[in-house]
This record gives C-alpha cells, sequence and structure tokens, in this order.
C-alpha cells in the first residue's frame, strides 16, 4: 500500500496517510479539522533494494573472475578432449549397427 501526501488548503498543514490505492482521497485535517485537503503529487518512496547486490553476478571480485576464466579455459580444453574421443566412438557404432542390420534381414 502506497502512502500520500497530504496538504490542508486552509491551514497549511501537510502530512502523509498510509492508504490502499482503492480508498478515496482524505478530505478532513487532521489538524484544523476542515475538509480542505487534497492530496499531493510526490515523488513517492521510491525502490529499495536490499542484499548484496541485485544479481549475485554483477559485484564480483576480480580473483573470483580471474578463477572463473581459468576453469572456463579448462572446460573448454576438456570438452575439445572429449569431442575427439566421441567422434571415433560414433563412427564405430553405426558400422556396428550397419552389419546388424544385414544380419536381421
Amino acid at each position: 500500500m502506497p502512502t500520500y501526501e497530504y496538504r490542508c488548503k486552509s491551514c497549511e498543514h501537510t502530512w502523509e496517510e498510509f492508504q490502499s490505492i482503492k480508498s478515496k482521497p482524505s478530505r478532513k485535517c487532521p489538524d484544523c479539522g476542515k475538509l480542505k485537503a487534497e492530496r499531493i503529487i510526490s515523488a513517492g518512496g521510491g525502490i529499495i533494494f536490499k542484499g548484496s547486490g541485485f544479481y549475485q553476478t554483477d559485484y564480483r571480485s576480480e580473483s573470483w573472475k580471474k578463477g572463473e576464466s581459468a576453469d572456463k579455459k579448462s572446460r573448454e580444453s576438456a570438452s575439445g578432449d572429449s569431442k575427439k574421443s566421441g567422434d571415433s566412438k560414433s563412427s564405430g557404432s553405426k558400422s556396428g549397427s550397419s552389419g546388424s542390420d544385414s544380419s536381421s534381414k
């Protein structure tokens, strides 16, 4: 629920009220009691982000970035080696499957 700012046209008293969006604006001034209150357009409270950061990766330290970069390089080299060994396995399985097709006919 938002907080609204009000000002009395009669006595110039200003105050804030915590109200539902659906509720009607207050008209009665709590200071003088007259029905001359009006809602003031204000900047609002803004958005408050609590915690260490909006995203966990936004504020990484330099040491973490260097370590992650080294890990990435090692993963890329390991995946390159597995692709080479995976190609020889897949070509062997293709020849084995073609032999089984001819025996089943």
